[in-house]
């Protein structure tokens, strides 16, 4: 980037108002979508991964959650650091970072270089998560409009995830599995522009917690490890997480600055909404790995066949978000969330009947209610933590949140990845009927949230 481009966006360069939140809103949407895009694209890589570096099972389940897992721990901090350097400074410097730990995936000469640009680039992507909501909220005082932007961000990311498929059997048939990474350069260097425009935000005081952040960091990578490696190892692992995560929890209660304020939960909008996240992420993140497999290792379809296996349920979620977040606009959250977390149940148990002689075309079918479901939640609970939060607390509850979802997605894809291993259909049941089970859990907590209509202008 020109130095005039850093100078004008550090200085916080003007912009009239009118243009001010339309350009922050875009460049916040893009970059959400480039990390989203991220978490999905490599599933249906995964295969020509293990074959071209010689990884088995366990190996591409690292490949997916190195990423994930620094992503989640390192987004309790970020969303304080952004609130601290001014979440402005902190997306170009996360998107910056991001674009650059693509190209080492991209170049990685073996699965050890990869999985560690993998946790660089979920580094990154923390860094950006928070800072592209905080963004938004702060683009949009007005709560109206602050909701249709919201749905508008999240339906960026959900479009990424949901085309990530795609695009991976796409890339990785056209070229290779590195094209998966090296496709995020290009679309870096768009946000890195849109970012020299944008208006600055202002920083505000925000203590790190470093002692929180290093207990949670060791308690989700033990937690990690011991589901995807098991035997001895894993049940050491185990004892690690247990023993990190009441360090943690004992950490935050008497910490001045928490990296997770445990207050924030006694709110039952927020804790309802950090539920139903994680229950989503579990659900949506772990089948699209999961089928990812079962398209071509049951049913022995190619990369680009298998990407375009998800087109139906990818094709409808934008449009799902859009009307997610006009349902929670004109209602408030409870509706819609009430609509898709049952829908989405339904998805999950329609998919225990797919085996290995299910033509691919009904099980693309079949996982249209997923999605679906996904993507009416996800706005609605979103805006929903967003307006029981001060603004300045924004960033800390953006991390908080999808610290959340990630951390579940994560594991979601351990625990069930390590299920197939044993027995690919037992195991794909057993991770439906998990899934199913903690989607209608908290489908009776959403029954909790507000119902009356958000208010308007």
């Amino acid at each position: 980037m020109p130095k005039t481009g850093q100078a004008a966006l550090f200085r916080g360069r003007s912009a009239p108002r009118g243009d001010s939140s339309a350009l922050t809103l875009t460049a916040s949407l893009l970059g959400f979508a480039l990390i989203c895009l991220d978490a999905s694209v490599v599933n249906v890589a995964l295969p020509a991964i293990g074959s071209d570096l010689g990884a088995g099972m366990s190996g591409l389940q690292w490949v997916v959650d190195a990423y994930t897992l620094a992503f989640a721990a390192l987004m309790l901090s970020t969303g304080a650091f952004s609130d601290r350097v001014g979440a402005s400074r902190a997306f170009v410097v996360g998107a910056a970072v991001f674009t650059l730990a693509s190209a080492a995936c991209g170049l990685a000469p073996d699965l050890a270089s990869l999985i560690a640009a993998r946790v660089v680039q979920g580094v990154a992507a923390a860094v950006v998560l928070p800072a592209s909501l905080a963004l938004v909220r702060q683009a949009y005082p007005d709560p109206a409009r602050r909701a249709r932007a919201v749905a508008a961000w999240a339906a960026g990311g959900s479009v990424a995830v949901a085309l990530g498929p795609v695009a991976g059997g796409a890339l990785t048939t056209a070229w290779d599995w590195r094209g998966v990474f090296f496709v995020n350069l290009p679309l870096g260097a768009v946000v890195l522009t849109l970012l020299v425009r944008a208006p600055r935000s202002r920083p505000r005081p925000a203590p790190l917690d470093l002692p929180g952040q290093l207990t949670a960091v060791v308690a989700l990578t033990a937690l990690t490890f011991a589901a995807i490696e098991g035997g001895a190892a894993g049940r050491a692992a185990l004892v690690v997480a247990v023993v990190s995560g009441a360090a943690f929890l004992r950490v935050e209660a008497r910490r001045p600055h928490p990296v997770v304020p445990l207050a924030l939960f006694r709110d039952r909008t927020v804790a309802t909404a950090v539920a139903a996240g994680a229950a989503v992420s579990v659900a949506f993140y772990s089948m699209v790995f999961v089928f990812s497999l079962f398209f071509q290792q049951v049913l022995h379809l190619s990369a680009l066949s298998a990407g375009l296996m998800f087109l139906p349920m990818t094709g409808l979620i934008a449009v799902t978000n859009v009307v997610a977040g006009k349902l929670a606009s004109r209602y408030g959250p409870r509706l819609p969330m009430l609509l898709g977390q049952p829908l989405a149940v339904a998805g999950l148990l329609l998919l225990l009947f797919v085996d290995a002689g299910t033509p691919p075309l009904l099980v693309a079918a079949l996982l249209v209610p997923l999605a679906l479901g996904a993507a009416l939640t996800v706005p609605p609970l979103t805006a929903a933590m967003m307006e029981a939060v001060p603004a300045d607390r924004a960033g800390v509850a953006a991390g908080v949140l999808n610290a959340a979802r990630q951390v579940a997605g994560g594991l979601g894809i351990a625990v069930f990845g390590a299920l197939v291993a044993d027995g690919f259909e037992a195991g794909l049941r057993l991770s439906l009927l998990v899934s199913a089970a903690l989607l209608a859990l908290t489908s009776v907590l959403s029954c909790r949230l507000a119902g009356r209509p958000a208010r308007r202008p």
